[in-house]
């Protein structure tokens, strides 16, 4: 186990209540979460909504047994302030943004509701684990009046698993803290996310429900309190309480010169030629770190060798 330096910040920790037939995550972002936030400028409303989206995503992606593995989690609105919202896990890196319209926002209330962010909204969630060859995809209506309500009817629509899930985001210090937990009932015989025989009607659910859902917004965002000591306040009456080995969390961007140059090379040479600006590069903005890179045409340095 991990000290409690490492289990306080930027950290995903998994738990499985075996006598119970259940299983957790807890999580809590800080430094990374300000990494993310920081190139875009968001209102602050909208800033907080993009840290529970990805306090989310760390929680759905620690559930991948493949380290190489990728989980998305994408918002797609009709006639919302919110156009998109992508955020994504890949082997504890985190990522997202959102595109929205600053003239609908303007006209929002002050503290808009998720209805009124996102409209007639759909909520996706990928799971890809390339080495076990497992592509699957859930969708559901955006329902709920936060993130954490959403991923609880999406649970409850698409995977058919009892599911809780908290999640709270806090300014401290001029930066964001985000914490959360999912605790969900696992399939008879199962540690996995596959939905074979889950009964939505197991005894053991109710007691495990009130137990996580008694944890505190400030709990879930105090620096002070590692994860597992907060684990140990919700569960410490359970016959048995198994910590799995920690996720350390960061900010990640798998954008670069030449991985965007890779890309643009697999376009023939007359695509690249309309990509070319008056200055002689391409450019290409990402959309996640909100950085534009200049970008030599792969052709042309081709030729010029």
């Amino acid at each position: 186990m991990a000290d409690n330096t490492q289990l306080s910040k930027d950290v995903v920790l998994g738990a499985m209540l075996p006598t119970r037939g259940a299983r957790g995550r807890l999580v809590r972002l800080d430094q990374s979460i300000d990494a993310i936030l920081a190139p875009h400028d968001y209102p602050p409303v909208l800033e907080r909504l993009l840290a529970e989206a990805l306090g989310l995503t760390a929680l759905l992606g620690a559930l991948l047994k493949d380290e190489t593995g990728q989980l998305t989690l994408q918002a797609q609105t009709e006639n919302g302030v919110i156009d998109l919202m992508v955020c994504d896990y890949v082997g504890g890196e985190l990522r997202g943004h959102i595109k929205y319209d600053p003239a609908k926002f303007a006209e929002a209330p002050a503290d808009p509701t998720l209805f009124a962010l996102f409209g007639k909204g759909y909520l996706a969630i990928t799971f890809d684990q390339p080495k076990r060859k497992e592509r699957y995809q859930g969708i559901a209506p955006i329902e709920g009046n936060s993130i954490a309500e959403a991923a609880e009817s999406y649970f409850a629509q698409s995977e058919q698993i009892p599911s809780l899930v908290r999640i709270h985001a806090a300014q401290k210090d001029e930066g964001w803290v985000v914490g959360g937990l999912m605790f969900q009932h696992l399939p008879e015989g199962e540690e996995g996310r596959e939905r074979l025989h889950t009964k939505l009607d197991h005894p053991d659910w109710p007691h495990v429900a009130i137990l996580a859902g008694s944890v505190k917004d400030e709990e879930l965002v105090d620096t002070e309190l590692p994860l597992d000591q907060l684990l140990w306040r919700l569960f410490h009456e359970e016959d048995e309480v198994r910590t799995l080995t920690p996720i350390a969390l960061s900010k990640g961007c798998r954008c670069s010169p030449d991985y965007i140059a890779s890309v643009i090379a697999r376009f023939p040479p007359e695509e690249q030629d309309e990509m070319v600006a008056d200055d002689g590069f391409i450019r290409v903005d990402c959309a996640f770190c909100a950085t534009s890179f200049p970008i030599k045409p792969p052709k042309a340095s081709t030729n010029d060798e």
